[in-house]
């Protein structure tokens, strides 16, 4: 990101779930906040150049978008049957559970945590669309650079010994490697028995067949020319164990071909995963 502007590719991402709510039949991830939130120019804007978001690398992305945040908000379920009423969005961009949250009367907590200029613009962006902001939801402007993720959310009321769910999305490539590591060990440092979290990563390139590697570059050129390059990506035949030696008891990592035949079996309209994106849960 760009000091003082916002998350470019967060905008960008709540574009593809409102576009996917229009152009995939069923949608495998519903959002009816979407399109509101980016606002009807925006909207208009995408609806003008179909072609755009037509290729596949861009339906394989519009995919991932939607998996990814049907992925989180289950396991999400889960963890609210166990009892779990504190969620934490890390990198929430213009996320939109928060503001559809079915477990608000329940006393489910969101905590949004991001750069203080995604923040701003986001509220403006829901001020204007009239979407009302729940007692339920804590804004959380986080600078890593000068606190830990302990203290920002402690700044928020959040309660550190009770469990807790975090979701972490369409983050971990615009990282370095080790940063990625940092940020697992710094939500490890905020969790408590019985947390965890949902967030996706990106194969590395040498595990790629030539076509995913051929998606992947396609969109990594047009993602670094908006500023935020991809800087990661990893091995997922070591990555669990890396998982597990930093204190996760608990690691799941599914990839396309699980993923696909979850939400993407029986389609007709070619709607599915390239493969180049996994998911992970991991509990302590």
């Amino acid at each position: 990101m760009k000091e003082g502007l916002p998350s470019l590719t967060a905008h960008r991402v709540a574009a593809l779930r409102a576009l996917h709510q229009e152009l995939e039949h069923p949608a495998i991830f519903h959002d009816p906040l979407a399109a509101r939130i980016i606002g009807a120019e925006a909207l208009d804007e995408l609806r003008a150049t179909p072609d755009e978001y037509d290729s596949p690398p861009m339906r394989s992305l519009r995919a991932s978008v939607a998996a990814r945040s049907r992925f989180a908000e289950e396991i999400l379920g889960v963890a609210a049957e166990e009892g779990v009423r504190q969620y934490v969005v890390l990198g929430a961009g213009f996320d939109s559970f928060a503001y559809r949250n079915p477990w608000a009367d329940a006393g489910m907590l969101v905590f949004e945590v991001d750069h203080p200029a995604t923040q701003e613009w986001k509220r403006a962006a829901l001020e204007k669309a009239g979407i009302p902001v729940p007692p339920s939801v804590a804004y959380v402007a986080a600078d890593f650079e000068r606190e830990t993720l302990t203290q920002a959310l402690d700044r928020a009321h959040f309660d550190a010994n009770r469990p807790s769910f975090f979701s972490w999305l369409g983050v971990t490539v615009y990282l370095a490697p080790e940063r990625v590591m940092d940020t697992l060990r710094r939500v490890l440092s905020a969790m408590v028995p019985g947390s965890g979290i949902v967030f996706d990563y990106v194969i590395s390139p040498e595990a790629m067949t030539p076509s995913q590697r051929a998606g992947y570059e396609a969109l990594s050129v047009r993602v670094a020319a908006l500023g935020e390059p991809w800087l990661s990506a990893f091995n997922p035949s070591v990555f669990a164990e890396d998982l597990r030696a930093l204190g996760f008891k608990s690691v799941e990592d599914r990839g396309a071909e699980e993923l696909n035949a979850r939400y993407f079996a029986d389609r007709s309209d070619g709607f599915r995963l390239s493969g180049v994106g996994r998911l992970v849960h991991a509990r302590l």
